[in-house]
């Protein structure tokens, strides 16, 4: 029973403060940019969990030396053509879908084949949506039917592309800027609305960039760059993890919490602006501003009365990866929550939206789904009073933690499988969730 953890009982009212692991997506890009910079770049609170281990394991491949200890990172950079040029290469992205299609479009310009392979997650996870636009650049790949594993064998003289993203993927965009790094000529894209971590990072690395916002697109132009120069970094909480701690508390009779320097980026903070709509008591405190980043501290309040929504789809992207705590909500509103335009979801490390609407099913909170929305039939006075297993959810993190808050805030004997999964993006969260109960 060592992978499975039981809960049998809700978590007591509490006060807390605490401070979450650094945010993912800022780690990874802060890792594969520093890889390609002049000098020396420092990282401190670096999230230290297996995503990132994935991403200094394949810079390190690729000739990239680093040190990391504690929550410090230090990695020597090798330039925009400095990776070390190897036969047989192989990289293993392990679950990161983040990992696994920016690096690929940094090895648009490696001119030898080069293999990505990933765990059985990511494996079944679509990647055509990045061979293709970076096919244009000149790269050739060969893959398993769009997916992983994939062979890449980079260009000697790539080609500037225009490029339209139209499903709201910054890791796609991503890509696709960090393809264009290296490209003589201008590279322009029109891009659906969705996190711009990579656009404040190229600003902050001074790269030429022009970025024109419009309603719905931001269209990005990116010019050929010679250098780049090292960046030091203080990574900030990640509003992902933090979203867990701030539903549990919503959900929790007489309970108040206080969560310390998350990034607040305006692209990320969709899950703040729905809960906010559906009534939970949230505050954010000490706003500043950090090499172009947002954050703040999060105060978050019990809430008595929830408030059904029908949840804009502008918000969409800005909380992708937080849909499935936001459900929890939803399950205790007074009346029918709607969420549409939701088919991103079953893009994840797993299909998210069904394993929102099963959760919520064993819960007994009813549910109508298709195959990109789902109807929530809330219950104020929702109370779990029988057993519930989950398993067999392909090891998807968030499934575990939405999991573990339902359990401490509804109640119920539940058995919950593969805690090893969130090893992936949040190792502290349980030493966390003890803390808290403390």
């Amino acid at each position: 029973m060592g992978n499975t953890i039981r809960i049998n009982e809700k978590i007591k009212s509490y006060k807390k403060e605490i401070l979450v692991s650094g945010d993912k997506s800022l780690s990874i890009r802060w890792i594969l940019l520093s890889s390609l910079s002049e000098g020396k770049s420092i990282a401190t609170n670096l999230l230290k969990s297996e995503d990132i281990i994935s991403s200094l394991n394949c810079i390190k491949k690729l000739g990239v030396r680093y040190k990391f200890e504690k929550n410090r990172c230090v990695i020597f950079g090798v330039g925009l053509n400095g990776y070390l040029h190897k036969k047989n290469l192989v990289l293993n992205a392990g679950n990161s879908g983040t990992l696994g299609r920016l690096i690929l479009g940094i090895l648009v310009h490696y001119p030898l084949k080069v293999k990505i392979i990933g765990d059985n997650s990511l494996s079944k996870r679509d990647f055509t949506r990045i061979t293709e636009p970076l096919e244009r650049f000149g790269a050739k790949f060969e893959t398993n039917k769009g997916k992983l594993p994939i062979y890449i064998t980079g260009t000697r003289n790539p080609k500037a592309i225009e490029y339209l993203e139209n499903k709201g993927s910054a890791q796609c965009k991503s890509s696709v800027m960090l393809a264009a790094l290296n490209t003589p000529g201008q590279t322009i894209i029109k891009a659906k609305k969705s996190r711009d971590h990579t656009e404040i990072m190229f600003k902050n690395l001074n790269i030429p960039i022009q970025i024109i916002k419009k309603k719905k697109i931001d269209i990005i132009k990116i010019y050929k760059t010679n250098r780049i120069k090292n960046l030091n970094y203080k990574i900030p909480s990640d509003i992902s993890s933090a979203a867990f701690f701030m539903v549990l508390t919503a959900l929790i009779k007489n309970s108040e919490l206080i969560i310390r320097n998350v990034n607040i980026n305006p692209s990320r903070i969709g899950v703040i602006k729905i809960l906010k709509m559906m009534g939970i008591k949230l505050t954010c405190k000490n706003i500043r501003l950090y090499k172009g980043e947002k954050t703040a501290d999060i105060k978050i309040k019990s809430t008595k009365k929830i408030n059904a929504i029908s949840c804009p789809e502008y918000l969409n992207s800005a909380a992708i990866d937080e849909f499935l705590i936001i459900f929890l909500i939803a399950a205790k509103a007074k009346g029918v929550s709607h969420f549409t335009n939701l088919s991103e979801l079953n893009q994840k490390e797993s299909p998210r939206l069904k394993w929102g609407s099963k959760i919520l099913n064993l819960m007994g909170v009813k549910t109508k789904i298709t195959d990109n929305s789902i109807k929530i039939y809330g219950n104020p006075n929702l109370k779990i009073n029988k057993k519930i297993v989950i398993k067999n959810y392909q090891k998807d993190h968030r499934v575990f933690m939405t999991s573990i808050i339902a359990s401490l805030a509804f109640g119920g004997k539940w058995t919950i499988h593969d805690k090893d999964s969130i090893k992936t993006s949040f190792p502290s969260f349980l030493k966390i969730i003890n803390d808290i109960k403390k």
